[in-house]
């Protein structure tokens, strides 16, 4: 498509909330005279938010404001368009009023965004307007790495081999940087306020909350200058979460406040590419396309088992046992503390969402989907594909041949990864008198603690028992 004379063209942003290397944002300008960027609050979304203090809200509407500052750097007479509302409604009603004849987006992999996407596709070709839609969010899309036998792969090892094999035979083009014409871009002309205007807080119906971390792509940038810093220890770091050691950039990655070509770029120009801290971080964003390959492939993992047999479970964990592990309630401390992290700030370390997500599955013996449920309800960060595909790793229902009968032991992960209960003490309080053996074996803890809800190794012969059943076929 050649320039065409006047014509309008709207970039529908979602999962990309950033004036940079943007895939939809470079061929709209390359395409159009005048475009105009334009973001909906969905009214489907936001009315199943039950707590009006989320702080992923506060995190996109702080995105957007820092986005309108990047897009005035570069051009004062650009704004944002910001609407609440079905989408299905509000895109093509935007479309028409403005004049366009397209509107470009960037692709999303979820069941829900896919069939949104389809009805707003739909209801354009109705006005005889054009909807495209890119590639941006992931390096390769599930069909561009396929087994031999040309299906999508199931084990994420093999999965990441081939993913780096082909990243090094096609660098250039998988690492493309788009360019955006920031002249074309257009002011606010539509009735609603700008995103900087405190209404919209009204509008949408939520409420500030304190920001964790630092929004839009200068808090993306803030977060990778400090973590470049220290990757060369992260494969042992990330681990212990006194440290620090991870990157916090999982939230920006989720709403595209940094680029994934970006980092896959500044990770390749690093001459210390092939040290083993940047290939785990690498591996770690390998592992977000995986399972975002997963989801696009195979939807029925929202709400199901991966393995479809393992439906077939009847998970004998007590409500009574699911609320303590929400409340960081448990009696073990180094599962509380990470529940009463993701609590109070919405974030938990990864190691520690395996020790938690395994604890409540193969020691309390509740139904995974519950605190899949309960991780998305709380993390900043929460992504519907890594969620999903990191609970059915930790309850052995998923793709990766993670074998049943491997249970963390709540003891020896607190003893190796928070060995001066550093981390523990930090949310757990009640125990800063205490001493490490005790916390780390959950003994003789103070009375203002809870005591232990269950023995770990009497649950862990029941949930071999559980598993096993399901494998001998009783």
């Amino acid at each position: 498509m050649t320039k065409a004379h006047k014509t309008l063209a709207l970039v529908w942003i979602r999962r990309d909330l950033r004036a940079y290397d943007h895939h939809a944002l470079s061929q709209a300008t390359q395409n159009h005279t005048q475009v105009q960027i334009i973001f909906n609050f969905d009214s489907h979304i936001l009315n199943h938010l039950s707590d009006k203090y989320d702080r992923r809200v506060t995190f996109i509407l702080e995105s957007l404001r820092d986005l309108e500052i990047k897009i005035k750097e570069k051009n004062p007479l650009a704004s944002l368009i910001v609407c609440y509302g079905d989408p299905v409604i509000e895109i093509p009603k935007l479309a028409k009023q403005l004049g366009a004849t397209h509107v470009y987006a960037n692709r999303d992999y979820e069941p829900y965004a896919k069939l949104r996407d389809e009805k707003v596709k739909a209801a354009l070709q109705t006005e005889g307007l054009n909807f495209l839609i890119f590639k941006d969010q992931i390096i390769f899309e599930s069909p561009e790495i396929l087994s031999k036998q040309g299906l999508p792969f199931k084990v994420f090892t093999p999965y990441k081999n081939q993913w780096i094999q082909r990243l090094l035979l096609s660098q250039d083009e998988a690492l493309s940087n788009f360019s955006i014409d920031f002249k074309v871009l257009q002011g606010n002309q539509s009735e609603w306020p700008n995103i900087s205007d405190d209404r919209w807080w009204d509008i949408i119906g939520f409420h500030q909350t304190k920001s964790l971390l630092g929004a839009g792509t200068t808090g993306a940038t803030e977060l990778w200058k400090t973590f470049s810093k220290k990757i060369l220890s992260y494969k042992v770091a990330r681990d212990f979460p006194s440290l620090e050691g991870t990157s916090h950039l999982s939230v920006h990655l989720r709403h595209g406040t940094v680029s994934i070509r970006h980092l896959v770029r500044k990770l390749l120009e690093d001459e210390s590419f092939k040290n083993e801290n940047i290939q785990t971080w690498l591996s770690e964003l390998i592992w977000r396309e995986f399972y975002q390959g997963i989801l696009d492939q195979n939807p029925h993992v929202v709400g199901g088992s991966y393995k479809v047999e393992y439906d077939q479970i009847v998970w004998p964990g007590s409500t009574e046992h699911f609320h303590a592990w929400c409340e960081g309630k448990t009696g073990y401390p180094i599962v509380d503390c990470a529940m009463r992290d993701l609590n109070q700030n919405g974030m938990m370390p990864n190691r520690l969402r395996m020790i938690t997500a395994v604890f409540l599955v193969k020691t309390l013996l509740v139904d995974w989907r519950l605190g899949e449920k309960y991780f998305a309800k709380k993390l900043l960060d929460f992504d519907l594909a890594a969620n999903n595909g990191g609970w059915q790793w930790c309850a052995s229902t998923g793709t990766d041949a993670q074998p049943y009968f491997r249970i963390f032991n709540p003891y020896t992960q607190s003893e190796k990864f928070d060995p001066d209960a550093l981390y523990i003490k930090k949310f757990c309080p009640e125990l800063k008198d205490t001493a490490l053996k005790n916390i780390h074996s959950a003994t003789d803890l103070p009375r203002s603690y809870p005591n232990k809800i269950v023995e770990y190794e009497t649950q862990r012969t029941r949930a071999l028992s559980l598993y096993s059943s399901l494998k001998n076929g009783s």
